[in-house]
């Protein structure tokens, strides 16, 4: 049964299996991490600030969520490909694509998720950030570190995205065998190989790395809570 032989490469460590499963965390992780630097300023700055336009913004970013992954592997492919601006530095179907085509998706989950919890924190504490007399940096950092345990959340989804993701990365990764073949990649050739053992495997792989990322991330939030009481 593929399930039996599923579980036996899990439980003897197959190199094959772990490689890709080390991959895939590093290129998700660090789009993720990429994105919160992007996302959490941009997102906070766009929740304190009033210009024109700003519902505009708010909409695009949060229509920005939905991004189809196969457009914006496309966008990428076209922006590193030889005759691209970036081409000329080389980095289609690597891990580095791949950390790019994911941080443009996720970078829009977080920064909106993060405007509408600093915006109903600003809301709360808008009195008392005014008297303290801070600057629109201390305002943005004031509320951001208050939220800090919250936008846990907004990681959280954006890791979820990155960690699902199948078009935009296969499209600029090229799912070469040990150079950019992630679980999610993986999965969808060795299905249609009929290999359904290592597919499985890395299903059941995947699958444990998302409720360990969520028990870790509702142990962060809970524990922010305590504190915060």
């Amino acid at each position: 049964m593929p399930e039996l032989s599923a579980l036996q490469l899990v439980l003897s460590g197959d190199p094959a299996l772990f490689a890709i499963v080390r991959l895939s965390l590093y290129v998700s992780l660090s789009a993720v991490l990429l994105a919160a630097l992007i996302g959490i300023p941009l997102g906070a700055w766009i929740a304190l600030t009033r210009f024109p336009g700003r519902q505009g913004v708010i909409v695009l970013l949060n229509a920005l969520m939905g991004l189809p992954p196969v457009v914006v592997g496309l966008a990428v492919y076209l922006a590193l490909s030889r005759s691209g601006p970036f081409g000329a530095f080389g980095l289609l179907f690597t891990s580095t694509a791949m950390i790019i085509a994911q941080t443009v998706l996720v970078t829009p989950i977080i920064a909106a998720l993060t405007r509408q919890t600093i915006e109903d924190l600003w809301l709360e504490y808008r009195d008392e950030l005014t008297a303290m007399n801070l600057g629109p940096v201390g305002r943005v950092m004031a509320l951001i570190w208050d939220a800090r345990f919250s936008l846990v959340t907004a990681l959280l989804a954006g890791f979820g995205r990155a960690a699902a993701e199948v078009g935009a990365i296969i499209i600029v990764g090229g799912n070469i065998e040990g150079f950019t073949r992630t679980m999610t990649t993986a999965i969808a050739l060795e299905t249609s190989k009929g290999d359904l053992p290592l597919a499985v495997g890395l299903g059941l792989v995947l699958i444990a790395i998302v409720i360990a990322v969520n028990a870790l991330a509702w142990s962060v939030r809970r524990a922010g809570e305590r504190l915060a009481g």
